[in-house]
This record gives structure tokens, C-alpha cells and sequence, in this order.
């Protein structure tokens, strides 16, 4: 793992109502003059004029798309409320006309080459990611969930929504092998992470910044928020590059006896490398 350390330039506290989250805007992907985006009861593929180039009807909302050798997964979320909550359909298509190749079950995924995909599901026993090829079939199979790193090899920032978790920063092997890292998670749902262009991984993790490398050795960069034990279904946080060297930490903290009160701390940090 490269040498990474972060100071703080910036940091301030708002307090407010319920916050504001970012909402998923169009494009979900794209791919040389091709654009997937979507809307509720249909994904979309356009040219980069605008052109609509064709259609596929959902029950629901796109949410997601990832595009690999001609093929595109798109994740959706339901309109009604059902037994797996607002979860719809993934739905693999042909990139060139939007055919259906196969509708498959998952929350969220990832771009393999070769018109390959990682799609991934949890709840209700289900913590697995499913490896696909461009056809639909599993070639592979892992017991873990959570966001996404591929590169060199495929790493997962585990999301369990177990109290205590068993999410650690993993590496996906064939076979269904996981190579683990030594430390384990403080929170079970730690935001999507940042990633580093030597590999390294930044995750935030129940208010630590953590830094984990190619061989998911770890290290501890920033402690910006204590989260007592048993309250970190209080806080929530984003973690976003947002400059060559600068990071942006938001942390959101719901106060436990006044509904719908939320102090939000913002770090802006600088990354260095040693």
C-alpha cells in the first residue's frame, strides 16, 4: 500500500432538518457514441446527439448501468413496495438494440471485460455476488456484498447490515475463494469508497478514514467522528475525491430526541503522499 496521509484544510458543522441526498441523474453509463439513461418505465440508449437509439420497457425505475463488450446491465428499483422492499429487476441487454438477453435478481453491480458482470445481492439470506457471462449464465460465485472495486483482481467493500458486522475489505478469488483482510469493520454500511490511482482504497468507516492497499493491508489516515457503540444507525457519510489531491468527508448525524434533526459535519482534506 503507497504511503497516503490527509490533513484537514477545512471543516465546519450544520445543523437542519432531515438532509438532502444526491439523486442518480442521467447518464447511468456510456460507451464510444452510445449513452444508457432511463426513466421510470423504460431504459434508454441514445447517441451522444440525442438521438434515441431504442427503448426497453421496465415496471420500474433504472437506478444503474454498466457496460461491457456490447452488453449492459442495468439495476432498477421498483415502484411498489414488495417482499424485497423497492428492489426490481436487473436486466442484461444487448447493447446494440436493447434485446433482452436475461433479467436476473440483484442490487448492484459492476463492469467485467469480455461482456462479463458482477452482480450482487443481500438480504434475506442472500449475501452473495454472482459472476455472469455476456450471455446470462454464473460462471462464479462468492459469499460477499457490498461496493465494488475492479481493477487488478476484484476487491469488495463488504456491506452486511449486521449488528455486530462481519464486514471486512475483501478480495474475490476464483472458485468462490475470498482472501480477507485482517481488519474488520466498525459499521456494516459504510459509504462507496474512493480509490487511488496506485490502487489504494479510502474507505470511511463509523467516522476513521482507512486506507486499505492492493494486499488489503490497512492503515488509519484521519479519526473524524467517535460513533458510540451501538448508534451507527445515526450517522451516515459520503466520501468523494474532489480534486487531484483534495477529498471532501460528509458525515450525517441524526440526534436521537428531536425527529428529524441531523448535524452534518464536512471536512475538506488534503491527501499527501509520502
Amino acid at each position: 500500500m503507497g504511503n497516503w496521509r490527509v490533513t484537514v484544510i477545512d471543516q465546519h458543522r450544520k445543523r437542519g432538518m432531515d438532509p438532502v441526498f444526491r439523486v442518480r441523474e442521467e447518464p447511468f453509463a456510456a460507451r464510444d457514441d452510445l449513452v444508457i439513461g432511463g426513466r421510470t418505465g423504460a431504459i434508454t440508449c441514445t447517441d451522444t446527439t440525442g438521438r434515441l437509439r431504442w427503448t426497453h420497457p421496465v415496471p420500474g425505475t433504472p437506478n444503474a448501468a454498466h457496460i461491457s463488450s456490447g452488453r449492459v446491465l442495468v439495476t432498477t428499483s421498483s415502484i411498489g413496495y414488495h417482499a424485497w422492499g423497492h428492489l426490481g429487476p436487473a436486466y442484461l441487454l444487448d447493447l446494440e438494440d436493447g434485446t433482452l438477453v436475461a433479467e436476473l435478481r440483484g442490487e448492484r453491480g459492476a463492469t467485467l471485460g469480455g461482456g462479463r458482470f458482477l452482480l450482487g445481492l443481500e438480504g434475506y439470506a442472500h449475501f452473495h455476488t454472482w459472476q455472469f457471462d455476456r450471455d446470462g449464465d454464473v460462471t462464479d460465485t462468492w459469499r460477499s456484498y457490498g461496493h465494488y472495486v475492479v481493477g487488478t483482481g476484484i476487491r469488495v467493500v463488504e456491506a452486511d447490515r449486521a449488528t455486530p458486522t462481519a464486514s471486512r475489505v475483501v478480495r474475490l478469488l476464483p472458485g468462490g475463494a475470498i482472501e480477507r483482510s485482517a481488519l474488520l469493520l466498525t459499521e456494516s454500511q459504510a459509504c462507496g469508497p474512493v480509490v487511488l490511482p496506485d490502487g489504494t482504497i479510502l474507505v470511511l468507516d463509523a467516522g476513521v478514514l482507512r486506507a486499505f492497499g492492493r494486499d488489503l493491508a490497512d492503515a488509519t489516515l484521519a479519526e473524524l467522528v467517535t460513533v458510540p457503540d451501538g448508534e451507527a444507525d445515526r450517522f451516515t457519510s459520503t466520501l468523494e475525491r474532489t480534486g487531484a489531491d483534495r477529498l471532501t468527508a460528509v458525515i450525517r448525524e441524526r440526534n436521537p430526541e428531536r425527529a428529524g434533526k441531523y448535524l452534518t459535519h464536512t471536512w475538506t482534506l488534503a491527501l499527501h503522499r509520502s
